[in-house]
């Protein structure tokens, strides 16, 4: 394989979304894009609460070059929740990064749900990841990402490039979860245990409220796995908990991650997860 040779012209896309509430429903009042990012029309499984939206990006996989910006705004009292319609692709990289920024707000008593499906980091990906979110003091957000490096199922590893996540969520203008990090291809970090303990699947759930009661992370950690010799953690801040996963199986991350939302949900926001239809297809 040359990795010098380029595989594709690069795309800059924007997208941004406004979510309204109007008497008892949700409404999609604005949708604005750029590129190749886009959304169809607004879905209501749950009723006219909760407005489902599937993001899609036609060109199903994001190259060196590519830079993609998502923004949302949810008003007061809005409820949305964002997924996608199959896993995202980091393609390899002759040299340029490929970026990516989520900007999030959340306004007075609103919620968001960001449930994208696994992402798939290619060898010799360049991939930047950066996620804002910013809620009031009275929002509430839960998200999960599913990261999976190299394709294990046709023998690929994590060998070249490098991946940067940078993640910060603020209530009312203060910073109560700042993250960053950079996994290089090859890297004795992929193998550490201070690191990804060998494991190619790796992933994190969030889920932000005014007030976690404890009992919930006790229901949490009694979650099962369905994957065996997989790991994972569970830690809970002021108003934030999170949740992690290291192993080899994306679609046992996502089911476990999906479990701890069914038990969460309902205490957080007030009602009973249902899974996204469009994860059955």
């Amino acid at each position: 394989m040359d990795l010098a040779a380029p595989i594709a012209s690069t795309w800059n896309a924007r997208l941004a979304l406004g979510f309204q509430r109007r008497e008892a429903a949700t409404i999609l009042v604005r949708r604005e894009h750029t590129g190749p990012l886009r959304v169809q029309k607004p879905l209501y499984p749950e009723g006219e609460d909760v407005c489902h939206v599937i993001v899609l990006h036609p060109p199903s996989g994001i190259a060196g070059g590519d830079e993609l910006e998502i923004g949302v705004t949810v008003g007061a009292g809005a409820h949305a929740l964002l997924t996608t319609p199959g896993a995202g692709k980091w393609y390899r990289s002759a040299g340029a990064w490929a970026k990516q920024h989520l900007d999030f707000s959340v306004a007075e008593n609103g919620a968001l749900e960001w449930m994208p499906q696994e992402t798939i980091v290619f060898d010799a990906a360049r991939a930047a990841m950066q996620s804002r979110i910013e809620l009031d003091a009275t929002a509430c957000f839960i998200g999960m990402e599913v990261l999976c490096l190299g394709r294990r199922a046709s023998g690929e590893g994590f060998d070249h490039g490098a991946l940067h996540l940078d993640t910060r969520v603020q209530r009312a203008g203060k910073p109560i979860w700042l993250e960053r990090g950079r996994l290089d291809g090859g890297s004795g970090l992929l193998n550490s245990a201070a690191g990804l303990a060998g494991f190619s699947v790796s992933g994190t759930f969030l889920a932000v409220a005014p007030h976690i009661e404890p009992g919930l992370l006790a229901a949490c950690r009694e979650v099962p796995l369905q994957e065996n010799g997989a790991q994972h953690g569970i830690t809970l801040l002021p108003g934030l908990l999170v949740a992690r996963y290291l192993g080899h199986s994306s679609e046992a991350a996502r089911h476990w991650f999906f479990a701890l939302w069914q038990t969460l949900r309902p205490a957080l926001i007030g009602r009973d997860a249902q899974m996204p239809r469009i994860w059955n297809t």
